[in-house]
């Protein structure tokens, strides 16, 4: 996931219009590349080859930003903040049933690089320019949300040892009624989000 975040991000640079902006989003692209290298690190540690762990992944995040390019440079910043933090959050559900040390290692990787403040406030500056642009950002945060738990759910389905673990096929699991409040959990903290942005979920 870091490494689609620096991708998308370095991406989302070229959309940028100032050149303030663009240095902001490479300094965020450059953060997230860091926390992939600690991940990458960690996953070689523990005899994990890298590659071969994130593999099985690859298509669902492909799959999330090829239904979801932006087309806008406010599209690129709802995208970073929503998408990433439904990601986060997922990761958080998943980081709570890791070994201690692989969590702590999550959790610090999932701390906010700063684009979450920055975003915000130039999607609301822009809201605040012209409030129609909300409707449009309302929309396209919505199906950013669809697209992301759509994901989410095919990734947990695909892979039996991930649901296994969420279902409660470890210690310290939980039921497959547990699954569905994760999810419910990940929504409400989505319209939170929103509503920081200035957005109608």
């Amino acid at each position: 996931g870091e490494l689609a975040a620096f991708e998308r991000l370095a991406e989302d640079a070229k959309l940028a219009p100032t050149l303030a902006d663009k240095a902001e989003l490479a300094k965020m692209a450059s953060a997230e590349f860091h926390h992939f290298e600690r991940l990458r690190d960690r996953l070689a540690e523990i005899g994990e080859e890298p590659t071969r762990a994130m593999e099985p992944f690859v298509a669902a995040y492909d799959g999330f930003h090829k239904q979801t390019a932006p087309s806008d440079w406010l599209q690129g910043l709802v995208k970073a903040y929503v998408g990433d933090s439904i990601a986060s959050d997922f990761y958080r559900e998943v980081a709570a049933r890791l070994d201690a040390d692989t969590r702590a290692l999550v959790l610090a990787v999932l701390d906010d690089t700063g684009h979450g403040g920055f975003a915000v406030e130039k999607v609301r500056a822009a809201i605040d320019a012209d409030p129609r642009v909300g409707g449009r950002l309302a929309l396209w945060a919505r199906r950013l949300m669809g697209e992301a738990l759509s994901q989410s759910q095919r990734v947990v389905a695909d892979r039996d040892a991930l649901s296994t673990m969420l279902v409660g096929g470890v210690a310290d699991g939980f039921d497959l009624a547990e699954v569905g409040k994760m999810f419910s959990r990940i929504t409400e903290a989505h319209t939170k989000r929103m509503a920081a942005l200035g957005l109608a979920a």
